[in-house]
């Protein structure tokens, strides 16, 4: 869950893990630490239609959900990150 500044910009004041409510470290309207961000808008064929849903999970959160996976994430390795 992201929280913004009201006004001219929308800096980034506080981002907090959906599955653990763990607050992650915000400095200065920059994330500074990694999450997955999810934003969803559900479309045709689906039972949420038109229903858009957006959370954000810390890193171990992750790593929990996808270890539950039937079928394993695919990974790769990137050696540039930009």
């Amino acid at each position: 869950m992201r929280k913004y500044e009201e006004g001219q910009g929308r800096k980034l004041t506080e981002v907090v893990c959906n599955r653990c409510g763990r607050r992650l470290k915000v400095e200065n309207g920059y994330l500074r630490e990694d999450c997955i961000a999810v934003d969803k808008t559900f479309g045709y064929f689906s039972r949420k239609d038109g229903i858009s849903t957006h959370f954000d999970l810390c890193e171990d959160c992750f790593d929990e959900l996808a270890a539950q996976f039937a079928v394993p994430a695919e990974t790769d390795v990137e050696t540039e990150l930009l």
